[in-house]
């Protein structure tokens, strides 16, 4: 069993490096890990089985449902209406447009529970719009591309699902209750960064717009916002699950775009479905091998091994915690969330447990850290679409995103240091 943990790390690592998809990498390496676990362990068998296991977990049920509904968010008309209330509210500010883009970021990806659907939606109207406006365009793409992750910590996140699942120890309720304050801290502190930004270029302010303008751009999104407060006013009062919460949603959003906002048409929705499917197989696929590549680990003790490692490093927590955050931003920087979370959580919880971390904080702090791998090469996905939607290249993006991606690692520290911040919403409501 020894020589497991060195196979899989040498097999998967050494797929990724020559461009071989991450579920693919993942899946070969369980294989030939199982084979030579040996006894009567049969890859041919074990594998297919447990990734069946993986994803045989009705709390999963809620993804496709979430991806469902935020396809149709993004298409519905939601993010202009989101524009003009962000724009609207804080516009006038120095730099105001810069907070507008960050809060409407965040309130879309928590609506619709995509970091890259945020960027897609959100920066096809807001890049060019502070592009005309004055703002660089690197900038108004690296302030967009960062925004966007937000959305997986304020809830409804897929991956807070995913988490849950793969802690088995705490709810899909208490993950959305635990990353509300969370997630506004980060975009607390991306908009900081803007301040500064804003205070050293000598941006002036702008003229207010009339209360009755606020009221209106207000009407037009609040439906779009009662989303959340559908989800998690319903999962608190216990009226549905979080996996019905899901099917909720899309009944919600079907409602809006196609009824209310008719921007979605009828013709279009084989193709949204189409898409949903594809999006789901992936997932799903990601979570099997996932699953299957953590049982092989389990078996092999691998978990022990690097905890009974990592303990004789530090006995104390603040250097450990350093150490785990590093890890995890490395990890974030090459693998997509999904394998990350499934793969690193039986490996880092039974360490953060020893330092009295609860299990609901060490989510927020894993899902903290991986989002911002979703702005860094290589692996970047809301960088590369950003990068897309902006008309610019990563080369030109990078040095505009070194201020954000300093905010985004102060909120983690902030994060992983200061329990309440997770921890209050789920404790004072019981979850």
């Amino acid at each position: 069993m020894e020589c497991v943990g060195f196979v899989l790390a040498l097999i998967f690592f050494s797929l990724l490096f020559l461009n071989v998809p991450v579920a693919v990498a993942i899946g070969s390496a369980t294989m030939l890990g199982v084979a030579v676990a040996g006894g009567s362990f049969r890859p041919e068998i074990i594998v297919p089985e447990r990734m069946m296991f993986g994803i045989n977990s009705f709390p999963l049920l809620a993804i496709p449902f979430f991806v469902l509904s935020g396809i149709l968010m993004g298409r519905g008309g939601m993010a202009r209406r989101l524009i003009d209330f962000a724009s609207a509210l804080v516009g006038h500010l120095p730099g105001g447009l810069a907070y507008a883009n960050t809060i409407t970021c965040m309130l879309f990806g928590s609506i619709s529970g995509s970091a890259g659907a945020a960027v897609a939606s959100v920066g096809g109207f807001m890049i060019p719009e502070m592009v005309e406006k004055g703002y660089a365009r690197d900038f108004s793409t690296a302030l967009t591309t960062t925004s966007a992750t937000t959305g997986l910590i304020i809830p409804p996140s897929n991956i807070m699902i995913v988490y849950a699942v793969a802690c088995g120890s705490v709810s899909i309720a208490a993950m959305f209750l635990a990353g509300v304050v969370p997630g506004i801290v980060m975009g607390l502190c991306i908009i900081a960064a803007c301040v500064i930004r804003a205070a050293r270029s000598g941006a002036k302010f702008e003229k207010r717009v009339p209360f009755s303008v606020l009221w209106t751009t207000f009407r037009r999104a609040v439906l779009s916002l009662f989303l959340m407060v559908i989800i998690i006013g319903g999962i608190l009062k216990g009226i549905f699950t979080a996996t019905e919460a899901a099917a909720i949603a899309v009944a919600y959003a079907f409602i809006l775009s196609v009824f209310l906002y008719r921007e979605v048409k009828f013709r279009d929705l084989p193709g949204i479905l189409r898409e949903t499917g594809i999006t789901t197989a992936v997932v799903m696929f990601l979570i099997g091998v996932s699953s299957s590549m953590s049982w092989i680990m389990t078996v092999a003790n691998i978990p022990g091994t690097v905890s009974a490692w990592m303990m004789s490093l530090s006995s104390s927590p603040v250097v450990i915690l350093i150490f785990i955050n590093i890890l995890l931003l490395v990890v974030g920087a090459f693998m997509d969330m999904t394998p990350a979370v499934l793969i690193f959580t039986p490996i880092f919880l039974p360490i953060v447990r020893e330092f009295g971390m609860t299990d609901i904080q060490f989510g927020i702090m894993m899902i903290a850290n991986l989002c911002i791998g979703l702005c860094t090469p290589p692996v970047g996905t809301c960088l590369f679409i950003g990068c897309g939607i902006g008309k610019t290249s990563i080369a030109k993006v990078t040095p505009a995103m070194i201020p954000f991606w300093i905010a985004m690692v102060v909120s983690v520290v902030l994060i992983t240091y200061i329990p309440w911040l997770s921890d209050w919403l789920p404790s004072l409501l019981g979850k």
